[in-house]
């Protein structure tokens, strides 16, 4: 018997007939169904009622206001009858809301740079502390995140406060510079300057506990193989860790240029304390301004559904461009 015939009985039937054979083509097996059925979306019930109630409700009430003539007299039961679109062309044909719209867009554009910047920088420096450094540093974050935005307008407002506000007193002695007696708020573009201070402060613990979160997902078997590659630091957190926190950098912008755009607080609380309300008001302000203490309640409600079109736009555009860059 050759040694052929001796491979071949070795083999078992089943297991040659197998290999000797044509490949057997098998039936895809049905795909399983879903577990769960209808309680997912049975759970998701309550939240969707209580998120109608709280925000959908006043949404439509809003934009119903919007389209009628509805002042201080409306509010106490007078009818209010229905104008069309005569207060979104009342709106748009006012040169004020085109310079409030202006400089809404500008402040919003600086802050979110600066607080982006400084929070990035923080958490980068987060990764590099020791452990005692960083829970220090975290510390510091947090009061500032805690601390209310009309305390912390005050505790601003008194540090650049005229006569007896330590910012003047550390330029003045310290720098020599001619600041004594200044006035920070009454020209407008020192009063967004103190108003971006106050606005960066306290919104960059988010900005950095949030990447800070992120970059401690970040492989570090990936920034070892980048860094023996020859690529420096910018290099490696541009063309490394960049792409892994894509999405992360995406929703912390949108969030806040949305927090920016309808800030209120700090704008018209540093109004009260010196600040001319015609050359500083922003969207949130104006749209009180013109509602609550001008009794504009109609107009104010054009502006406000004005104000929430723009963001969703802005909203929809970076989550678009988000989704496209993944799938590509």
């Amino acid at each position: 018997m050759s040694s052929i015939d001796i491979a071949v009985d070795a083999v078992p039937s089943g297991t040659a007939g197998e290999r000797l054979g044509a490949p057997s083509h098998r039936a895809p097996s049905p795909k399983r169904r879903k577990s769960g059925g209808f309680t997912p979306y049975l759970l998701l019930v309550p939240g969707s009622v209580v998120l109608a109630a709280v925000v959908g409700w006043p949404l439509i009430q809003l934009v119903i206001i919007s389209f009628q003539q509805y002042g201080r007299a409306q509010v106490f039961g007078a009818p209010a009858p229905f104008i069309g679109f005569d207060n979104y062309l009342k709106v748009l044909s006012d040169q004020q809301f085109w310079n409030v719209l202006l400089r809404s867009f500008s402040f919003c554009v600086v802050n979110v740079v600066v607080t982006m910047a400084l929070g990035t920088l923080i958490a980068l420096l987060m990764t590099a502390l020791h452990k005692f450094f960083r829970t220090l540093l975290s510390i510091g974050l947090l009061l500032a995140w805690a601390m209310p935005a009309l305390t912390a307008t005050i505790v601003w407002g008194w540090m650049f406060d005229t006569g007896y506000g330590v910012i003047n007193f550390v330029l003045t002695n310290w720098f020599g510079l001619g600041y004594h007696n200044h006035s920070w708020l009454i020209n407008p573009l020192s009063f967004f300057l103190v108003a971006t201070i106050i606005v960066v402060w306290g919104a960059i613990p988010f900005v950095a506990f949030t990447i800070y979160a992120g970059l401690t997902q970040v492989p570090g078997e990936v920034l070892e193989a980048a860094q023996l590659d020859g690529a420096g630091t910018v290099q490696r957190f541009r063309l490394v860790v960049f792409p892994y926190l894509r999405s992360i950098f995406v929703v912390v912008i949108i969030l806040q240029v949305i927090w920016d755009l309808r800030v209120f607080t700090q704008i018209f609380a540093l109004q009260g304390i010196g600040g001319i309300r015609e050359q500083t008001s922003t969207l949130g302000v104006y749209i009180y301004q013109t509602s609550l203490a001008g009794g504009e309640y109609g107009i104010g409600g054009a502006i406000a559904v004005i104000t929430v079109i723009i963001m969703m736009a802005i909203s929809l555009y970076y989550v678009r461009q988000s989704i496209r860059e993944e799938e590509l």
